[in-house]
């Protein structure tokens, strides 16, 4: 073989493999940072919305305006120092009550919760600060989310993700509600 086509069996190689490799490498590297990451679910706190070994999509909340009370949400503590997956029950501003019987109100009105399955918990009150959020696991009796912390508000700037797909086990794979 002469040098010139090695020459361009080189440059194929390169063009036809290398760039297209490094260029797919670049933009799932973009897509996980900034719009999309695969999160697992690693306790029960979410039963039965979300269940141990659970393994989701999440996109990125770019937009925190939006945020309503009933999302589901990816944040990280600051307390416990991890990422964390629970639903958002009180919004900046709002006064919620947790009663002996596991019942939420907000602004003294009853918070109608089809999702809660295992209603429980110590009974508390809190009064959500501005660009602040409570989040509650909907297994209150086995969740260790906002009651037990010390902590129990997480600031808008630590909302990253809400998750939109189970992806496994593969029985459950479906949207998620």
């Amino acid at each position: 073989m002469n040098d010139s086509k090695k020459i361009k069996n080189k440059g194929s190689f390169i063009s036809d493999f290398v760039i297209p490799v490094v260029v797919a490498l670049i933009l799932a590297y973009i897509l996980n940072r900034f719009v999309i990451y695969k999160i697992y679910i690693p306790s029960g706190s979410m039963y039965p919305t979300l269940q141990i070994g659970d393994q989701c999509f999440a996109t990125k909340v770019f937009n925190k305006e939006k945020i309503q009370r009933g999302d589901i949400l990816v944040f990280y503590s600051e307390e416990l120092q991890k990422r964390l997956i629970k639903r958002v029950i009180g919004l900046p501003g709002e006064t919620v009550e947790i009663r002996s019987d596991g019942q939420v109100y907000i602004e003294g009105v009853r918070l109608e919760e089809e999702y809660v399955k295992n209603p429980g918990g110590p009974a508390r009150a809190f009064k959500v600060p501005e660009d602040h959020y409570l989040f509650l696991g909907d297994n209150r009796a086995e969740s260790r989310d906002a009651r037990s912390w010390e902590e129990p508000y997480i600031s808008r700037d630590d909302i990253e993700g809400k998750p939109f797909i189970r992806i496994f086990p593969l029985k459950k794979f479906g949207i998620i509600k």
